[in-house]
């Protein structure tokens, strides 16, 4: 069915759809987390991260030549712009330098709190008003994270802190992207996939690895995956409003549980259970939220980016 076609079908009918296709987008993304996370146990970040963004373009390259080269040269504040790359690639790379250490579940959780660190920056980049209401889940959703990140001085670990800082740098490069508004999704993202291909180049300098025809064909399809994941995300978007979908983008930490107790053998504790349920309540109260103040209106979701 195309695009088109889904667009004919009653309302009901396509809130279903956008449903489906949210759910399978975030079974790919936790599934391209899972391969990551197998991947970088052999190889470096820098090489998983370039040989990903290469396969990354096997999506890219057909919207590409679509659309032609001219949207992606004219595009909207360039500084920012670049602001976003780097940032995007930031949480890209964090997010592969946590989960070496690190359980996907543990991972996720702090990539999960991303609408708590997106509200709260939204009033100081945005300038948009915060209520007290949304404030007060901002406090307790960083209740959560601090009880998931167990900041003491015996397990506090590097591994967690890369962890916050690539869902930081993530939230962060969302509140670019409304900025960005005007630029289409194929600009965003190819530019986004060049910078992790740049990035990536540099880290592996000095650390490349022979590999194996199978792990060469698994670095490609991890970015393959991702990348047709965001696409997933980005129709599912227009199919349904983002307040009916924001619910069902916690089920990337589901997977992640289910995919890290399978292929890993990590088991979540209970101090990362008590933490996720306060990080996915309030970032729901937040979602709540900001529908109520908009009146209706669809507020902005934060599907993960091609990571």
């Amino acid at each position: 069915m195309t695009f088109r076609q889904a667009l004919a079908l009653p309302r009901t009918n396509l809130v279903v759809a956008g449903v489906l296709i949210m759910l399978l987008g975030n079974f790919m993304f936790a599934l391209n987390d899972a391969m990551g996370k197998w991947l970088v146990a052999s190889y470096s970040v820098g090489q998983v991260l370039f040989v990903r963004s290469v396969g990354a373009f096997i999506v890219l390259a057909p919207m590409i030549a679509r659309q032609g080269i001219a949207p992606l040269v004219r595009i909207e504040k360039p500084w920012l712009q670049a602001l976003r790359v780097l940032l995007a690639t930031a949480d890209t790379a964090f997010f592969y330098a946590a989960v070496i250490y690190l359980p996907l579940a543990d991972v996720m959780t702090f990539y999960m709190a991303a609408p708590i660190y997106i509200a709260a920056l939204s009033h100081i980049f945005l300038g948009e008003k915060v209520g007290w209401r949304r404030w007060l889940a901002i406090a307790i959703g960083f209740c959560g994270v601090v009880i998931a990140l167990r900041p003491s001085s015996s397990s506090l670990s590097l591994s967690s802190l890369f962890a916050v800082i690539g869902s930081v740098s993530f939230a962060v490069s969302m509140i670019l992207g409304r900025r960005l508004r005007g630029t289409s999704d194929t600009a965003l993202v190819t530019w986004q996939t060049v910078g992790a291909l740049i990035m990536g180049f540099l880290l592996a300098l000095g650390d490349w690895r022979p590999a194996s025809g199978v792990d060469w064909s698994a670095m490609l399809l991890l970015g393959a995956v991702s990348g047709s994941a965001h696409m997933l995300i980005t129709r599912a978007l227009k199919l349904a409003p983002a307040s009916t979908l924001a619910p069902f983008q916690y089920t990337l930490l589901l997977w992640s549980v289910v995919f890290g107790i399978v292929f890993f053998g990590d088991v979540p504790d209970k101090q990362l259970f008590v933490g996720s349920a306060i990080i996915i309540l309030a970032g729901l109260f937040i979602f709540h939220r900001q529908k109520v103040v908009d009146g209706g209106s669809k507020p902005e979701t934060v599907p993960r980016n091609v990571n």
